[in-house]
C-alpha cells in the first residue's frame, strides 16, 4: 500500500512544488512507483515535470469535485515510475465549489482509496493556504513533510500549519503526523539560519530532516525545462541533496561525495 506524503506550508515560496518533484523523481529512479498529486492551482509541479497544461482533459480540478475518477485523470510523465495527476487554473475556484459538496474534505482520500495500492509513494503537493483544498490533501495523507525557509517569519506560519494539524487530527484524520520539516534554499553562513533551526529543533525535537537544501541555480533552473534536478543535471549540488533526502527517508546512510558543509547536513540529536 503505498504511503501518502502532503507537502505543506501555507507559506508560498518554500519549495514545496520542488520537493515533489524531485523527491518523486528520485524514488522513482530506485524503482518505486511514483505518483504525485498537484492540487495547487498555480501548477507548479505540472509543469515541473513536463506536462503542457494545455494537453490537459482532466485534472485534480475533476477529481475534487467528482467530475471523473482519479484513474481517468492520472498522467503517466517521461520519467521513470513517476506518474501525475495534473492541476490547471480550473483549481483556482475549486475552493468555492467544494464548499458546497458533501464530504468536502475527504474527496481526494476517497479517490486514493481507489487506487492507493498501485503505488509505492505518493507525494501531495498543497496550494500555499489552509483551505478546503489544503485539508484535502491533509485528510489523505499518513505523514506531512513542511518544506520552509531558516528565516523567523517562517516560524509564525509553521505555528499555524501545527494548529491547523491538530485540527485535523482531532476530527478527520487521527494518524496523522509530521514526517520532518524540511529546510530548503539553506544557507549556512547566516547566523539567522542557525538560530531558527535552534528554535525549531527546541519545539520539534527530532522533526527536522537532517538533510537541508542549499540554494543551487541548477534547482531553479531544472523547473523551466520540465524536469526535476536529476535529470536535468545529475551532477549539480541540487541532485546531491535531494539524493541524500530521498536516502534519509528510506532510512539509508547518503553515499554522496559532496563536502557537506557544517548545517547542510548534520545528524538528529
Amino acid at each position: 500500500m503505498g504511503k501518502i506524503f502532503a507537502v505543506a506550508n501555507q507559506k508560498g515560496g518554500v519549495g514545496k512544488s520542488t520537493t515533489v518533484v524531485n523527491l518523486g523523481a528520485y524514488f522513482g529512479s530506485r524503482d518505486y512507483k511514483v505518483l504525485c498529486i498537484d492540487i495547487d492551482p498555480q501548477g507548479n509541479t505540472t509543469t515541473g515535470l513536463g506536462i503542457k497544461k494545455k494537453n490537459i482533459s482532466l485534472s485534480s480540478y475533476d477529481v475534487l469535485i467528482g467530475k471523473a475518477r482519479i484513474q481517468e485523470a492520472i498522467v503517466h510523465t517521461e520519467f521513470k515510475n513517476v506518474s501525475i495527476l495534473p492541476a490547471t487554473e480550473d483549481l483556482a475556484g475549486g475552493e468555492l465549489e467544494l464548499a458546497n459538496i458533501d464530504n468536502r474534505v475527504n474527496r481526494l482520500k476517497m479517490q486514493l482509496l481507489t487506487c492507493r495500492l498501485d503505488y509505492d509513494y505518493i507525494f501531495i503537493d498543497c496550494p500555499p493556504a489552509l483551505g478546503l483544498i489544503t485539508l484535502n490533501g491533509l485528510v489523505a495523507c499518513d505523514k506531512i513533510i513542511v518544506p520552509m525557509l531558516a528565516e523567523f517569519f517562517a516560524l509564525e506560519g509553521l505555528a499555524q500549519l501545527i494548529n491547523t494539524i491538530k485540527i485535523v487530527k482531532s476530527n478527520y484524520n487521527p494518524s496523522i503526523d509530521i514526517e520532518g520539516i524540511l529546510f530548503t534554499m539553506f544557507d549556512s553562513r547566516l547566523n539567522v539560519a542557525g538560530e531558527v533551526v535552534q528554535e525549531v529543533e527546541k519545539y520539534f525535537p527530532n522533526k527536522i530532516f537532517e538533510t537541508k537544501i542549499p540554494r543551487n541555480v541548477r534547482i531553479s533552473e531544472a523547473p523551466s525545462h520540465g524536469k526535476p534536478v536529476m535529470y536535468y543535471d545529475k551532477t549539480s549540488k541540487g541532485a546531491e541533496y535531494y539524493e541524500m533526502l530521498g536516502r534519509e527517508m528510506l532510512g539509508e546512510e547518503p553515499v554522496v561525495q559532496t563536502k557537506k558543509k557544517k548545517g547542510l547536513f548534520s545528524r538528529r540529536k
